[in-house]
């Protein structure tokens, strides 16, 4: 099995190396990341310059651009075959709820889905403990188990894992996505030399949190798995705005 990597934390980061050591057993890997931390990027595509590619002393490709322009780089025109599945993570911190629109790690998956290739998001989902094996074991798994027994039609897979050992964790949970309140205002500050800036806020609390949803999932330590779509078509509505428009 083939397996392209890549995050939106840099090719540096922690959990992407410990993701690649973990699939490294199972498959063939390939890792194309950001040259730097690209959070937030969210499906973007750099179209206002080209694109470098290197190589790192630890065989890892690095890309000056977004996390989406790796996996299309990667898929698109340097590698020789079609991988069989695109990975990426593992995040620092959780991607639910409204978050996978920003998400440079969702993003990534995103591309190799809208590729035509199966894709997984994987985060873990906390800032501090960084139990980065805990949810390299649980991709793992899902990749062997999509190696065994593979879904029919497209496949992408949005995973946030607690930050806890793998023993304290309490199962899998297939989930929907939760919804957060609004953000928090921007944070003002000026720089040394008086200029104003603005540092975009932290993300809202969860709203949306109950029966079903990632962030539940979460809170009571079961890895949340979320199937993702793209048509963002609001087909509830179609018929109100024909009427409208006449």
């Amino acid at each position: 099995m083939r397996i392209l990597l890549s995050n939106d934390d840099g090719y540096f980061a922690p959990g992407l190396a410990c993701l690649a050591e973990a699939l490294a057993v199972i498959a063939d890997i390939v890792v194309v990341a950001p040259e730097r931390d690209r959070s937030g990027a969210s499906n973007s595509l750099t179209l206002d310059r080209p694109l470098s590619l290197h190589k790192s002393h630890n065989g890892f490709f690095y890309v000056n651009g977004t996390p989406t322009d790796c996996v299309h780089l990667a898929v698109t025109g340097m590698l020789d075959a079609l991988p069989d599945m695109v990975v990426s993570g593992i995040n620092v911190g959780a991607n639910m709820g409204d978050d996978t629109i920003y998400s440079g790690t969702v993003a990534a998956a995103t591309e190799g889905f809208l590729l035509g290739i199966p894709s997984l998001a994987v985060s873990l989902a906390g800032f501090s403990a960084g139990n980065y094996p805990t949810a390299a074991r649980i991709a793992t798994e899902i990749v062997q188990r999509f190696q065994y027994n593979a879904l029919i039609g497209p496949v992408l897979l949005n995973i946030n894992v607690p930050d806890v050992p793998y023993e304290e964790l309490q199962g899998i949970e297939v989930t929907r996505l939760g919804r957060r309140h609004k953000a928090e205002p921007v944070v003002k500050s000026h720089t040394p030399r008086g200029d104003t800036v603005y540092w975009v806020g932290a993300a809202g609390p969860a709203q949306d949190a109950g029966e079903g949803t990632d962030f539940l999932a979460i809170k009571h330590n079961r890895v949340s798995v979320t199937p993702l779509q793209i048509d963002l078509t609001r087909y509830g509505q179609l018929d109100a705005v024909k009427e409208w428009l006449k």
